[in-house]
């Protein structure tokens, strides 16, 4: 019994991690947002570790997945439950830091695939840590499943394996794309909210200085604030969340009005995406212009989104003689959209019918 229950463990934990790996290394860019996210002053106040978000990211990432097929075709086993357990240690720490101090929404353990709450999360870390520490009490019933040289070659391959496809998304787009954007989603109908969905509970707080010190009070207890207390400030505090449809934050805006409505009836519009003109690779923003008349001359519409300021905007038009539009959107909803700073995506009517990476330019159908 003691072996079918460590045997059990062993394909369950090996498998989790590999198909949870490999979600994530599909799109890394997207994992290091979250790594970044716990970075930042309001978690861990760590920001200097944030410019290497995205080489922490394939780091675990890659080591997630090699220690699942280590763990699966019994490679040095020892080593192996060490390095799962002490894992899961500290994701199971980062789960019940977000979910008790409710500072990271969504933990990213499977990507965009498959979101799950903080308190969700930090289950599913308790659960695979169970089953973790049966196979630290049982690593003598760990055997390899092949000979030597087989199982080192396994380990090997899955490492160049999981290189490789990181390399392959980082220049082009995530194979497999889960996100709201993502090809055939028509985003007018990504930011409608059902009828009857749940609406959020929110609770307003007001901050009053008492005696020096700022006190909270509640809609209820405004009557009972003292006198001579001055107003600081006032926050929403959310008691139920309701209904949030897919894409909430996509804006197009310009001279202070938002022209997505117009935009999103466009038959042939083309977009370029670049989230942050300070950052944006200049390999890209070279071939914008030149794709730019190319598509105008078949009729299309370009504009560029960005969250940039208008100087960044001036700036980047000069240099890279971009004669386009540019609108402003959220640098988080842009992100999202594509991850690749800048890339391009193709709408008609509203609906996403290509997305490419600027290194793809020449895959683009016009």
């Amino acid at each position: 019994m003691k072996n079918i229950i460590t045997q059990f463990s062993r394909i369950f934990v090996g498998v989790l991690f590999i198909i949870s790996g490999l979600i994530k290394l599909n799109d890394p860019v997207g994992f290091s947002y979250k790594l970044a996210e716990y970075f930042s002053e309001p978690v861990f106040n760590m920001p200097f570790l944030e410019p290497f978000a995205l080489g922490l990211a394939i780091f675990l990432l890659i080591l997630e997945v090699v220690l699942g097929v280590m763990l699966l075709v019994g490679y040095k086993a020892k080593t192996t439950i060490w390095a799962l357990l002490l894992l899961i240690v500290f994701f199971t720490f980062l789960t019940f830091y977000s979910a008790y101090f409710d500072v990271v929404k969504d933990c990213g353990c499977f990507g965009d695939a498959l979101h799950l709450t903080p308190w969700q999360s930090f289950t599913k870390d308790i659960v695979l840590l169970f089953f973790i520490l049966i196979l630290f009490f049982n690593q003598k019933l760990i055997k390899p499943l092949f000979s030597t040289p087989q199982t080192n070659f396994a380990v090997y391959v899955s490492v160049v394996l999981c290189a490789f496809m990181a390399v392959w998304v980082l220049n082009h787009n995530p194979i497999k794309d889960f996100r709201p954007y993502k090809v055939g989603t028509n985003i007018e109908k990504g930011m409608e909210i059902p009828e009857g969905a749940p609406k959020s509970v929110v609770e307003m707080i007001f901050i009053y200085k008492v005696n020096g010190v700022d006190k909270e009070f509640g809609e209820k207890d405004l009557a009972n604030i003292p006198a001579g207390a001055t107003f600081v400030d006032r926050k929403d505090k959310v008691i139920t969340e309701g209904y949030v449809p897919p894409i909430h934050d996509f804006t197009m805006t310009k001279d202070d009005s938002d022209y997505k409505a117009e935009l999103l009836k466009e038959p042939k519009l083309l977009l370029f995406v670049t989230y942050d003109l300070t950052l944006s690779e200049p390999a890209g923003m070279k071939k914008l212009e030149a794709l730019n008349k190319e598509a105008k001359a078949k009729g299309y519409k370009v504009v560029a989104m960005t969250a940039s300021g208008a100087d960044e905007i001036a700036k980047a038009k000069k240099e890279y003689g971009l004669n386009v539009d540019f609108y402003f959107c959220d640098a988080t909803a842009l992100k999202t959209i594509e991850r690749a700073n800048p890339s391009i995506v193709v709408l008609h009517n509203g609906t996403v019918i290509q997305k490419v990476h600027y290194n793809d330019i020449g895959d683009l159908k016009l």
